[in-house]
Protein backbone atom coordinates (compact mmCIF):
# COMPACT_ATOMS: atom_id res chain seq x y z
CA UNK A 1 0.00 0.00 0.00
CA UNK A 2 2.66 2.58 1.01
CA UNK A 3 5.67 0.49 -0.04
CA UNK A 4 8.61 2.86 0.44
CA UNK A 5 10.20 2.94 3.90
CA UNK A 6 7.46 1.02 5.73
CA UNK A 7 8.03 -2.58 6.71
CA UNK A 8 5.26 -5.05 5.85
CA UNK A 9 4.85 -5.74 9.58
CA UNK A 10 4.17 -2.07 10.36
CA UNK A 11 1.81 -1.87 7.42
CA UNK A 12 -0.17 -4.86 8.71
CA UNK A 13 -0.26 -3.39 12.24
CA UNK A 14 -1.65 -0.13 10.87
CA UNK A 15 -4.27 -1.91 8.77
CA UNK A 16 -5.36 -3.91 11.84
CA UNK A 17 -5.50 -0.73 13.92
CA UNK A 18 -7.56 1.01 11.24
CA UNK A 19 -10.01 -1.92 11.24
CA UNK A 20 -10.26 -1.80 15.06
CA UNK A 21 -11.08 1.91 15.04
CA UNK A 22 -13.49 1.56 12.11
CA UNK A 23 -11.42 3.55 9.64
CA UNK A 24 -11.94 2.41 6.04
CA UNK A 25 -10.07 3.58 2.94
CA UNK A 26 -13.36 4.28 1.16
CA UNK A 27 -14.22 6.91 3.83
CA UNK A 28 -10.97 8.82 3.32
CA UNK A 29 -10.38 11.80 1.05
CA UNK A 30 -6.69 12.12 0.28
CA UNK A 31 -4.91 15.10 -1.27
CA UNK A 32 -1.26 15.78 -1.90
CA UNK A 33 -0.19 19.36 -1.42
CA UNK A 34 3.07 21.24 -1.53
CA UNK A 35 4.82 21.41 1.79
CA UNK A 36 5.93 24.53 3.58
CA UNK A 37 8.35 25.57 6.29
CA UNK A 38 11.94 24.50 6.82
CA UNK A 39 13.54 22.27 4.22
CA UNK A 40 14.59 24.66 1.52
CA UNK A 41 13.57 24.65 -2.10
CA UNK A 42 12.89 20.92 -2.35
CA UNK A 43 10.03 20.92 0.16
CA UNK A 44 8.38 23.89 -1.55
CA UNK A 45 8.45 22.30 -5.01
CA UNK A 46 7.21 18.77 -4.34
CA UNK A 47 3.74 17.67 -3.30
CA UNK A 48 4.89 15.38 -0.49
CA UNK A 49 2.53 16.78 2.15
CA UNK A 50 -0.50 14.52 2.70
CA UNK A 51 -3.93 15.82 3.73
CA UNK A 52 -6.50 13.25 4.86
CA UNK A 53 -10.14 13.79 5.70
CA UNK A 54 -12.32 11.14 7.33
CA UNK A 55 -15.82 11.85 6.03
CA UNK A 56 -17.95 10.20 8.78
CA UNK A 57 -16.19 11.95 11.67
CA UNK A 58 -15.08 15.12 9.86
CA UNK A 59 -11.53 14.76 11.20
CA UNK A 60 -8.73 16.21 9.10
CA UNK A 61 -5.02 15.40 9.34
CA UNK A 62 -2.11 17.02 7.53
CA UNK A 63 1.31 15.37 7.57
CA UNK A 64 4.60 16.57 6.11
CA UNK A 65 6.92 14.88 8.58
CA UNK A 66 9.10 13.21 5.97
CA UNK A 67 10.28 14.11 2.47
CA UNK A 68 8.73 10.91 1.13
CA UNK A 69 5.08 11.03 0.12
CA UNK A 70 4.66 7.33 0.87
CA UNK A 71 5.92 7.72 4.44
CA UNK A 72 3.72 10.77 4.95
CA UNK A 73 0.70 8.74 3.79
CA UNK A 74 1.54 6.12 6.42
CA UNK A 75 2.06 8.70 9.19
CA UNK A 76 -1.13 10.58 8.27
CA UNK A 77 -3.19 7.40 8.57
CA UNK A 78 -1.53 6.60 11.87
CA UNK A 79 -2.29 10.11 13.18
CA UNK A 80 -5.91 9.77 12.06
CA UNK A 81 -6.17 6.48 13.98
CA UNK A 82 -4.80 8.19 17.09
CA UNK A 83 -7.34 11.01 16.77
CA UNK A 84 -10.23 8.56 16.38
CA UNK A 85 -9.02 6.48 19.35
CA UNK A 86 -8.73 9.64 21.45
CA UNK A 87 -12.30 10.59 20.53
CA UNK A 88 -13.54 7.13 21.46
CA UNK A 89 -11.75 7.22 24.83
CA UNK A 90 -13.04 10.70 25.57
CA UNK A 91 -11.42 13.24 27.87
CA UNK A 92 -9.23 10.63 29.56
CA UNK A 93 -6.68 10.56 26.77
CA UNK A 94 -3.15 11.49 27.79
CA UNK A 95 -2.63 13.65 24.71
CA UNK A 96 -5.67 15.77 25.46
CA UNK A 97 -4.65 16.14 29.10
CA UNK A 98 -1.18 17.31 28.06
CA UNK A 99 -2.75 19.81 25.67
CA UNK A 100 -5.01 21.16 28.42
CA UNK A 101 -2.07 21.45 30.82
CA UNK A 102 -0.11 23.56 28.32
CA UNK A 103 -3.18 25.76 27.78
CA UNK A 104 -3.50 26.33 31.52
CA UNK A 105 0.19 27.17 31.81
CA UNK A 106 0.03 29.71 28.98
CA UNK A 107 -3.15 31.37 30.21
CA UNK A 108 -2.70 34.92 31.51
CA UNK A 109 -2.87 35.35 35.25
CA UNK A 110 -5.51 37.55 36.79
CA UNK A 111 -4.39 40.86 38.32
CA UNK A 112 -4.98 39.56 41.84
CA UNK A 113 -3.08 36.36 41.16
CA UNK A 114 -0.19 38.37 39.75
CA UNK A 115 -0.09 40.66 42.82
CA UNK A 116 -0.12 37.64 45.15
CA UNK A 117 2.72 36.01 43.20
CA UNK A 118 4.81 39.18 43.33
CA UNK A 119 4.12 39.59 47.06
CA UNK A 120 5.30 36.02 47.65
CA UNK A 121 8.46 36.69 45.64
CA UNK A 122 9.20 39.86 47.66
CA UNK A 123 8.59 37.97 50.90
CA UNK A 124 10.96 35.20 49.79
CA UNK A 125 13.59 37.79 48.81
CA UNK A 126 13.30 39.45 52.22
CA UNK A 127 13.83 36.09 53.94
CA UNK A 128 16.94 35.45 51.86
CA UNK A 129 18.26 38.96 52.58
CA UNK A 130 17.83 38.35 56.30
CA UNK A 131 19.98 35.20 56.04
CA UNK A 132 22.95 37.05 54.57
CA UNK A 133 25.96 37.61 56.76
CA UNK A 134 26.55 41.08 58.14
CA UNK A 135 29.88 41.52 56.35
CA UNK A 136 28.42 41.01 52.88
CA UNK A 137 25.75 43.68 53.41
CA UNK A 138 28.30 46.52 53.73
Amino acid sequence: MWHVGVTPQKEQELLARMARVGLHERDLTEKFIKGSGAGGQKINKTASCVWLRHAPSGLEVKCQRERSQALNRFFARRALCEELEARQRGAASARQQAHEKIRRQKRRRSRRQKQRMLADKHHHGDKKAARRSVSSME
